[in-house]
């Protein structure tokens, strides 16, 4: 990620995002991408994540950690998965649609962090400007900057960050898991 997006580029990606959820959950075809104004910004790839949250309760959030395809194709996907496809939830409704806020977190990419005990990982970490990526074995799992805002505690964020991979809470202080590292620009509408 280089440069910020300007704000009529957040604005267009929220619009994608909003619009994609309302046909999506109406089982309506979504508009073409080359309907909205496409920057340079939004044709680059780029990794998202997409927030629902209902007064304030999380509702869905569905990303990706890496680039794969343009920013507004990975916003218009992962707002589609986040209404209908969250495991934690029910599909998204249409009486719903009217009450989600979407945020979407565009995302740099992960670097590994190293470290070298448990103590010396939490030294390094850097509660609410990182998000985390924990990684043991085939298991992974993230938390956005964003979380540290409910979660301030750095043991607390990493025994919730194992429990939401599967693991024991304490696997960050056992195993010497994988961590990697990114941060996000967070627009909300």
């Amino acid at each position: 990620m280089t440069e910020p997006l300007t704000t009529g580029e957040r604005q267009t990606l929220l619009r994608i995002a909003r619009e994609a959820i309302e046909h999506a959950v109406k089982g309506k075809p979504l508009p073409p991408l080359i309907s909205y104004p496409l920057s340079a910004a939004l044709k680059e790839h780029g990794a998202s994540f997409v927030t629902l949250t209902v007064q304030g309760e999380l509702r869905g959030c569905i990303g990706a950690l890496e680039a794969y395809q343009p920013l507004a194709d990975d916003v218009r996907e992962h707002a589609i998965a986040a209404a209908l496809e969250d495991p934690r939830f029910p599909p998204l409704n249409a009486g719903e649609l009217s009450r989600i806020n979407i945020e979407v977190s565009r995302l740099t990419a992960p670097e590994q962090l190293e470290y070298s005990s448990s103590e010396d990982l939490l030294k390094k970490l850097r509660p609410h400007v990182d998000g985390v990526v924990l990684r043991h074995g085939s298991r992974r799992a993230t938390f956005l900057p964003q979380v540290w805002e409910k979660i301030p505690d750095p043991e607390e964020f990493l025994n919730q960050l194992c429990y939401k991979m599967g693991a024991s809470p304490h696997l960050w202080r056992e195993a010497k898991p994988l961590v990697f590292i990114y941060q996000v620009e967070e627009f909300r509408e």
